[in-house]
């Protein structure tokens, strides 16, 4: 089978708790090419990973993020819930997956490449979401990777692909079939899927020549890519 990039969602989340730095770390330990983390910004402007609206699921605590400040959830997680300064510090030189949660404006793509352009880790960021999100930050940082996430049968719009420039088109992998994936790469585009987790699934993908899978069981896909 060819070589696949193995992208870590939101870390190893079955050994730790996902978005966290251990995380981070157990994913790059178990073989990961990169890490897929989602950020979100709290009240005060600040990047953070957070998936969900609220911390309820993951933390327990029934609080919206964007009504706090980074010290308040830094005392109600006792430090959990990195920023994404953390999360660029503790991956080291490794590829990085940013996901844009949310509705997504103006201000959360400033203050995102504002941290990564600060961190010295633009070159190795690349950045998912959907059109509008992606959109934006094509305006904000004209050289940007992009993966613009798709989730329908029918192909992005020929001036959608001309305005975003996406390097990957990433879909749900439910959705990846042999003619699908031709599509993709006769378009220009590398093919990225989400998030298969069993070895049959991630098995079907590689036959069928997907260029990167983003997994919740990294351990499973590098096994199965080592063969």
């Amino acid at each position: 089978m060819q070589t696949v990039t193995a992208v870590a969602h939101r870390g190893d989340p079955y050994r730790f708790r996902e978005n966290t730095l251990a995380s981070l770390r157990s994913a790059l330990g178990q073989g990961a090419d990169a890490v897929e983390i989602d950020v979100r910004l709290t009240r005060d402007g600040v990047p953070v990973l957070l998936h969900d609206e609220t911390l309820r699921r993951l933390w327990e605590i029934d609080r919206p993020l964007a009504a706090l400040s980074v010290q308040e959830l830094r005392g109600l997680t006792a430090g959990g819930v990195p920023t994404l300064a953390q999360a660029l510090a503790a991956t080291g030189d490794s590829r990085v997956m940013v996901d844009l949660c949310g509705p997504v404006g103006r201000r959360t793509v400033e203050r995102t490449l504002d941290v990564i352009r600060q961190s010295g880790a633009r070159d190795r960021v690349y950045y998912s979401a959907g059109a509008e999100a992606m959109l934006a930050v094509r305006a904000a940082d004209p050289a940007a990777e992009i993966a613009l996430t798709w989730t329908s049968l029918a192909p992005p719009r020929p001036a959608l692909l001309a305005a975003v420039r996406p390097r990957w088109l990433n879909y749900r992998f439910s959705l990846v079939d042999r003619e699908l994936a031709a599509r993709v790469h006769r378009d220009g585009c590398l093919l990225s899927v989400w998030t298969p987790d069993t070895r049959r699934s991630m098995s079907r993908l590689l036959e069928l020549g997907v260029d990167s899978v983003t997994t919740n069981r990294i351990d499973v896909l590098h096994a199965l890519r080592s063969r």
